[in-house]
């Protein structure tokens, strides 16, 4: 009787044993971490936003939210009213000091110098204020210096500088039922992702259907940025787990456009410059991939304008390593030399296509030589 008595606890041991073991391995399965993938923020509710990642790429299924209530940006033709009156607030300096200059009695060779000083000042670069210079020196010549002719000489010959033939449009939508691409690349501080936020509104006013990729992994505080101005104007926005691959989720977000039907895909980019082999590595793998799913239709080159010089050496760097198609020049209100449109113009041989004014969500417009130019003049 005592055997069997031993032999019945022995059993029910083991089985306690076996049991607690099998809970704890339960538990164990049950909180392993899901591997990271890409997100589709703030689609529309209902839709379906799975999508297949590249060869290369292990993401997961993407996470489906409602947009929040969205706002309605500002047209195209009230923002151009803004760029005059901005303009022509911090910029009327330069054109009011030329004509006060060139209204003088007598055009001496001091008066010539004070005019190339002005420009110079202003940022305009030295090639372009040497040519402008000679030009006014010639016309006025031959025209006569009254100030209502001195006036419209100049402002004829700043607009000539400025670019009127340059083609300004921005490529935002594709070919064969495919979406625009933009990418978006520019040195973090310049306002690369409030950029790409503020080219969304644009689109979005001109009834245009808009997708975001949050390609710049690096800086979380970049992606929280662009879903923020994503749900403002219900836009989704496609980002990825932070310190991720760039490449993947810009994929992710022309594969979503397409797949969608929608018109553009605005993409942002990192905008480190430290590492100027793989930073080109970088966007070079990012526009190849990219163009698996469709052709890049236009390449922004974000540009701070109170940077002055070393905004061009920046400029440069960008342009050695992508193929930029234009130029958008942010805090042009907070800067007194408006010459930098003409030299990184020059410089990099692309039309500058959009300028920044201000803080506000539209407080951008596409840039337009002749209304520049009265700004100047006042």
């Amino acid at each position: 009787m005592g055997d069997w008595l031993y032999l019945i606890i022995a059993i029910a041991v083991v089985g306690v044993v076996t049991l607690a073991g099998l809970l704890t391995s339960g538990r164990r399965r049950s909180v392993e971490p899901k591997s990271g993938g890409t997100d589709v923020i703030a689609p529309p509710s209902g839709t379906d936003t799975a999508t297949e990642a590249p060869p290369t790429v292990d993401t997961a299924e993407p996470v489906v939210e409602t947009a929040p209530a969205v706002e309605t940006p500002e047209s195209t033709a009230s923002r151009l009213v803004r760029l005059r009156q901005r303009l022509s607030r911090s910029q009327g300096g330069l054109g009011k000091g030329l004509l006060a200059l060139l209204s003088r009695d007598r055009l001496d060779e001091d008066t010539w110098e004070a005019i190339e000083d002005t420009l110079l000042t202003a940022d305009v670069g030295v090639a372009p204020t040497q040519a402008l210079v000679e030009r006014l020196r010639t016309r006025l010549r031959v025209e006569g210096g009254q100030a209502p002719d001195a006036r419209a000489v100049l402002r004829e010959e700043l607009i000539e500088l400025v670019g009127p033939d340059l083609d300004r449009r921005l490529q935002v939508t594709g070919a064969d039922g495919k979406p625009g691409v933009v990418l978006v690349v520019g040195v973090n501080g310049a306002g690369k992702t409030t950029t790409v936020g503020k080219i969304a509104r644009i689109l979005v006013a001109e009834d245009l259907s808009v997708t975001l990729g949050a390609a710049d992994t690096f800086r979380a505080a970049a992606v929280d940025q662009l879903a923020t101005w994503g749900e403002r104007v219900g836009v989704e926005v496609v980002r990825g787990p932070e310190g991720g691959d760039p490449a993947s989720v810009a994929f992710e977000a022309v594969k979503h456009g397409v797949d969608n039907g929608l018109d553009t895909v605005l993409v942002d980019t990192a905008g480190r410059l430290q590492n100027k082999a793989g930073l080109m590595d970088e966007l070079g793998k990012v526009k190849r991939v990219i163009e698996k799913q469709a052709p890049v239709t236009e390449v922004l080159l974000v540009l701070d304008a109170t940077t002055g010089q070393n905004g061009l050496i920046q400029a440069r760097v960008f342009s050695e390593i992508v193929d930029v198609t234009g130029i958008v020049l942010t805090k042009l209100d907070g800067s007194a030399k408006g010459g930098i449109v003409v030299q990184v113009q020059r410089e990099l041989g692309v039309p500058v296509k959009l300028v920044g004014l201000g803080e506000g969500p539209d407080d951008m417009a596409p840039f337009d030589a002749a209304a520049f130019v009265d700004a100047l003049l006042g």
